[in-house]
């Protein structure tokens, strides 16, 4: 499918690998998205900006970028970053279309059903797209698919308009008629407000007062202060909604000043943020925020998990303001034709963002138009093409074919690099990924032959001897036993399951399995195979007594709403690490396991990922673990301290190794070296018959995710 990118400076429609429905989404052919000239248009002048004025511009992506360099090294994270300038990025977030597909848990939608769809990331300029079902709402009957999908601007204007609480007979100034400004002046008209329209565009400011402002006022021409002012009885507006998109603060100020005593002034655009005193306080001026769309945004409770808010007590949800504003247009009472230039389509997309971009001849809306499908063939469209041909290659024997599934963060930092640069050993085949773009990103950077969002394109492919597992945690289980069932090798990042019933269809798999060499499973448990475990290692395994083993994981605080702490949470996601990295050093099996959690006096923090494990080994080792987030950010990540026979070596961080009364290689690094490229040597040294056993033996990844469980389990 075509769908629009934004590099270098301009809009350009590559073909992408087509989505696949998602649980608790809804599959659609797009008929009409909708370009927000403010917002995308300044991504488009982002792309094209070097990365020291990038820098400059955005310094908490400095600081991102920075952790990056000391997590994973200067190299890496410089192709990491350089890779995704390269390939931009996806945008749009406003469209409407056809239902093609409806994902497990949806009720309120079939096939056919005409719709219209918001959310970034999500609602993309592209031909198909799967959104969660609380950000698609039905289209009214006989609506065209142009207007509807102005939806997500319309809501953003409806809520701007809520947050400024104006009433009937009071004034209300908008500042800025782009289409967010048009659009929310419309919405205070049928409210009853008197509105003023403040711009420097006199062809906007003719259109804002065919459509009802009272008075409209070119700052170039007019004190645009002393304007409001004199039409206000010297008062001043109730309210200012600041829908312009400058980096200048003199505007903001100027809203200020507008406002009467104890107004308003709503910030629904961009606005330079320097604020002044005086501008504020002799009149005890309120500065609010409009949230895009409303209620539920940015809560991925509501928007990716489909809980909704109750009724009678969040009234106007962003769902619930989409609707409204899609009633309004379909009734008349807003009215979208003084708005619209021109339609393009999908594949002109560049054409369609030179003319928003046009200073003399500029339009307010700009669509893109992707052809309305044939409603008796909407099943042949749930088939659309998912697999993209990158480059066809030649591999040579010997090598190991892999499949990377899931290309988020850690596998575009950490796995693909590695893999590339073992390419002696391994070839990178296919990506697959639910997003197509950063599927197909992720295949060109690193080379791979072709690109899917569909499993099964991988899973029948005799060219791929290996499956790498990257996705989150709660489908790990289900893509290995499908991998395994295929015949093929996997590498599942951890953990490897997140049930016990999922434990237990592995070990079935394997137990029933009839083949004397079934296919491998590796989980990603990289610690052991580091070069500080491995000289650790070294010195522990010629012990006469057992270890005495302490490992303080300073995890990192996670807000409790992130992914992460569901299926289990981090005990499960993360401490397996450690648990593992216990059982290789001992080389013994698990006997018990004790616990004790946190108890926090406030919802700040969570019993669940501060917890004291102690792990006794049939040898008589007792390893215990510390995994806590409620250290200090700037207090090392990662310690152990191995003691016995009257010697001590301690790990740092994967940064240092220092041994005490034991002579020893004593390690030191600039970078956190976590043994992420060793494991996969010692993975292709298994696959390819050079090492008789497992990385890590059936038994032992399995004990490592029932303690796991076992912990997690005892917590609820």
């Amino acid at each position: 499918m075509l769908q629009a990118v934004i590099k270098k400076g301009r809009a350009v429609a590559e073909e992408v690998p087509a989505p696949l429905v998602s649980k608790g989404a809804v599959l659609i052919k797009v008929v009409s998205s909708c370009i927000s000239a403010g917002t995308e248009l300044g991504g488009i002048r982002a792309s094209g900006q070097s990365l020291i004025r990038r820098a400059l511009d955005q310094p908490e992506k400095v600081k991102k970028a920075l952790r990056m360099v000391r997590e994973v090294g200067l190299v890496k994270a410089y192709e990491t970053i350089s890779g995704k300038l390269e390939s931009g990025i996806a945008t749009g977030y406003s469209l409407a279309g056809v239902v093609i597909g409806v994902g497990e848990g949806v009720s309120r939608f079939k096939v056919g059903d005409t719709v219209a769809a918001a959310g970034a990331g999500v609602a993309n300029h592209a031909e198909f797209v799967d959104v969660p079902e609380n950000l698609v709402l039905p289209i009214p009957h006989d609506m065209s698919f142009r207007d509807a999908a102005t939806v997500a601007l319309g809501s953003i204007a409806m809520h701007g308009v809520r947050r400024a609480d104006l009433n009937m007979g009071e004034f209300g100034v908008v500042f800025g008629t782009g289409i967010l400004g048009l659009l929310a002046m419309q919405m205070l008209k049928l409210s009853g407000v008197r509105v003023v329209a403040v711009d420097l565009d006199r062809d906007r400011l003719e259109i804002a007062a065919a459509l009802g402002a009272e008075l409209a006022v070119n700052p170039r021409e007019t004190d645009a202060v002393d304007a409001v002012r004199n039409f206000t009885g010297g008062f001043g507006a109730d309210a200012v909604l600041f829908t312009a998109a400058t980096a200048n603060s003199e505007p903001l100020a100027q809203s200020f000043r507008m406002c009467k005593k104890k107004g308003r002034v709503v910030l629904v655009g961009v606005a330079g943020m320097r604020i002044n005193r005086e501008d504020i306080y002799p009149g005890e001026i309120d500065f609010l925020i409009s949230t895009s769309y409303g209620p539920g945004r940015y809560d991925d409770r509501y928007e990716e998990k489909g809980y909704d808010y109750p009724y009678a007590y969040v009234r106007w949800t962003e769902n619930r303001n989409m609707a409204e504003y899609l009633r309004l247009v379909s009734n008349a009472q807003i009215n979208l034709e003084p708005l619209f230039g021109n339609v393009y389509p999908i594949d002109r997309v560049d054409e369609a963002f030179a003319a928003l971009q046009n200073t003399e001849q500029r339009p307010i809306l700009v669509s893109l138009d992707y052809g309305e499908p044939n409603h008796g063939d909407l099943a042949g469209l749930s088939g659309h093409r998912r697999k993209i041909t990158i480059a066809s290659k030649s591999v040579p024997s010997g090598l190991i074919r892999v499949a990377l599934v899931g290309a988020g963060g850690f596998a575009t930092t950490m796995h693909l690099p590695n893999l590339q640069k073992l390419s002696d050993k391994y070839a990178l085949r296919a990506v697959i990924d639910r997003d197509g773009h950063v599927a197909r990103r992720a295949a060109r950077q690193y080379g791979a032959e072709f690109t899917s969002t569909d499993i099964t394109d991988i899973l029948s492919d005799d060219g791929i001897d290996l499956v790498m597992i990257c996705t989150r945690h709660d489908n790990h289980a289900e893509l290995t036993l499908k991998a395994l069932r295929a015949g093929k090798h996997v590498f599942v990042e951890k953990p490897l399951a997140v049930s016990e019933e999922q434990v237990a269809q592995i070990r079935e798999f394997y137990e029933a399995s009839p083949s004397a060499e079934p296919p491998l499973v590796m989980v990603g448990f990289n610690r052991r195979f580091s070069k500080y475990a491995t000289e650790i290692k070294r010195h522990t395994s010629g012990r006469i007594n057992p270890l005495f083993v302490r490992y303080r994981m300073n995890a990192g605080f996670i807000p409790p709403e992130h992914w992460v702490h569901e299926n289990r949470g981090r005990i499960v996601g993360e401490a397996c690490h450690i648990i593992d990295l216990m059982t290789f050093l001992t080389e013994s099996e698990i006997v018990s396991a004790g616990y004790e959690s946190l108890q926090p006096k406030n919802e700040r923090f969570s019993s669940s990922d501060n917890v004291a494990i102690t792990l006794a080994y049939h040898d008589g080792s007792v390893c215990s673990i510390d995994y806590f987030a409620v250290g200090s950010p700037e207090f090392p990540k990662e310690n152990m301290e191995v003691h016995f026979d009257g010697k001590t070596i301690v790990l740092d961080d994967y940064l240092s190794l220092r041994g005490y009364g034991v002579k020893m290689n004593e390690i030191t690094d600039t970078v956190s070296r976590k043994g992420q490229r060793e494991e996969l040597e010692c993975l292709y040294n298994a696959l390819t018959n050079r090492q008789r056993e497992w990385p890590i033996a059936l038994w032992d990844l399995l004990q490592t995710t029932e303690i796991a469980l076992a912990i997690t389990a005892g917590r609820q």
